[in-house]
């Protein structure tokens, strides 16, 4: 597997791999009608071109034979860093793509000298919300609010020191 800086040739890959997490990831709390909204919002061209191409964020796909099976995306502003994104194409779960995603993330961000790595995730999503536990992240007592389409949700806040 490698990590790498994505381009804007990436972007059908990572708009598939968003699609297929969250079509597997939120169907219990979310409409269909909200994940096909939401990832045509969050990860339309435009608005991925514009992290692509930012001198704060890291947009970073991992690919395995020539497939882009997961990706992430972390930003950063002064001594503040947030891992925005971790998603790895369900049929890749458990191969350590996640961790290794995540770990390359936390490192960018470390590097740019933050003084602490946030993350949020949906509080619905249990393995989400485990998986920043299990990588050392701490959860906060706030709770966020997102809006996915027309709906809103909580985001739990997950924090790690450096």
């Amino acid at each position: 597997m490698d990590l790498r800086q994505a381009t804007r040739s990436d972007l059908d890959a990572i708009q598939r791999v968003a699609e297929r997490s969250w079509t597997v990831d939120y169907p219990d709390f979310t409409s269909r009608e909200s994940v096909t909204e939401g990832v045509h919002e969050w990860y339309s061209d435009a608005r991925l071109e514009a992290e692509i191409d930012r001198g704060d964020a890291a947009v970073l796909v991992a690919e395995r034979a020539g497939e882009i099976v997961g990706f992430t995306h972390a930003a950063w502003s002064g001594d503040e860093g947030d891992v925005m994104r971790v998603y790895v194409d369900p049929d890749h779960r458990g191969q350590g793509v996640g961790s290794a995603l995540l770990e390359s993330a936390v490192a960018t961000l470390f590097e740019r000298d933050v003084a602490e790595v946030r993350a949020m995730v949906l509080a619905d999503n249990d393995p989400g919300n485990e998986f920043y536990r299990s990588h050392g992240f701490e959860r906060e007592e706030e709770t966020h609010e997102t809006r996915i389409a027309d709906e809103f949700y909580d985001e739990h806040v997950w924090k790690l020191a450096r």
